[in-house]
């Protein structure tokens, strides 16, 4: 269940959020799409495996996943012994319902010849179906360790899956699922955009469609892309991924600009993803207070999806500190 939704009016919400921190031995984790003032609070901003790496590595006894759903089970698979809370369990994620377990079962079996590469942006059950689990910053260095002769079944971002397969050459037999979010940039607009800002570099994410991909100066993860506009001389950016991220680049670049690019209706409000939007600090300190709502993963599935995970991190472990499945980029105020 969701965390009540009772009036906090006149409440010191960072105090109390800051207290309940220490009585609960917990840690918070935001991801780099949330809100600022979430952003700020959190012990550790970064990609979601960064982040349940991180709070595997601690001693905390209380994980509060500012993020969405599949990023808190990742949490829970790394962390079976820690206790996990979502301020709001209906923060979901598009690619997650793009691909449900029942039908992505029935996909593999119906290609039997093919091994399962799934984006981590996928539900614990579609993990546990799932071969190798891949970020966008390790697929391509697992993919290279795969015989080419080997049929796979990459989803369930087929932005992502093509991008790869351009870039690679793989043949793969794509999921149809996308992220509402960078699907929604504009072609025509960003065009628009960069002809205003003549030189300007463009910043994308691979779940963009392709013709915003062709636009693209830099293609990468979150992670890499915080870290690219840090290393950039140009002292104007244009940033086609979820535009929360724009905050942590002007923290630590505050004489640069950094440009979200837009979408179909001419600004950047349609690419703000409306399941991270609703984590809040109330709920996050609501979760604080009772614990709840809580991840709980049935031991069998756990282990059968940290199986894919764990072999991720086997076959991408020298990509560590450039990317997300190193270590967090940025660290909480």
């Amino acid at each position: 269940m969701n965390a009540p939704n009772l009036s906090l009016k006149g409440l010191d919400l960072r105090a109390e959020i800051d207290r309940l921190r220490k009585e609960r031995n917990a840690i918070i984790l935001g991801h780099y799409y949330q809100t600022p003032e979430i952003q700020d609070i959190s012990d550790f901003v970064g990609d979601s495996l960064d982040l349940s790496r991180k709070a595997q590595a601690t001693d905390a006894e209380v994980i509060a996943f500012c993020g969405v759903r599949f990023m808190a089970e990742t949490a829970k698979i790394l962390s079976p012994d820690k206790t996990v809370i979502l301020p709001d369990m209906d923060a979901g994620c598009s690619l997650e319902d793009s691909c449900p377990p029942a039908q992505f079962k029935a996909f593999r079996e119906a290609h039997p010849d093919h091994i399962a590469l799934t984006y981590i942006n996928s539900s614990a059950e579609v993990k546990a179906l799932s071969d190798i689990i891949v970020t966008s910053s390790s697929a391509e260095t697992i993919l290279a360790q795969i015989p080419k002769e080997q049929k796979i079944i990459f989803g369930p971002d087929k932005n992502l899956g093509g991008y790869l397969a351009r870039k690679t050459g793989r043949d793969m037999l794509l999921w149809p699922g996308v992220c509402i979010v960078h699907e929604a940039f504009s072609e025509t607009e960003l065009l628009k955009l960069k002809a205003q800002h003549p030189g300007a570099p463009v910043l994308a994410h691979p779940e963009c469609p392709p013709h915003v991909l062709d636009h693209a100066d830099m293609v990468g993860s979150t992670s890499a892309i915080l870290a690219y506009a840090l290393q950039q001389p140009s002292e104007v950016m244009i940033v086609a991924t979820e535009p929360h991220i724009i905050h942590q680049m002007e923290k630590a670049a505050p004489h640069k600009q950094f440009i979200g690019a837009p979408g179909a209706d001419g600004n950047c409000n349609c690419n703000m993803c409306p399941y991270m939007a609703l984590n809040t600090m109330e709920k996050l300190y609501v979760a604080l207070r009772d614990l709840e709502p809580r991840i709980e993963i049935e031991e069998g599935l756990r282990l059968r999806a940290k199986r894919s995970l764990d072999r991720m991190l086997e076959m991408a472990a020298h990509t560590v500190g450039k990317g997300d499945v190193g270590r967090p980029q940025i660290s909480g105020d």
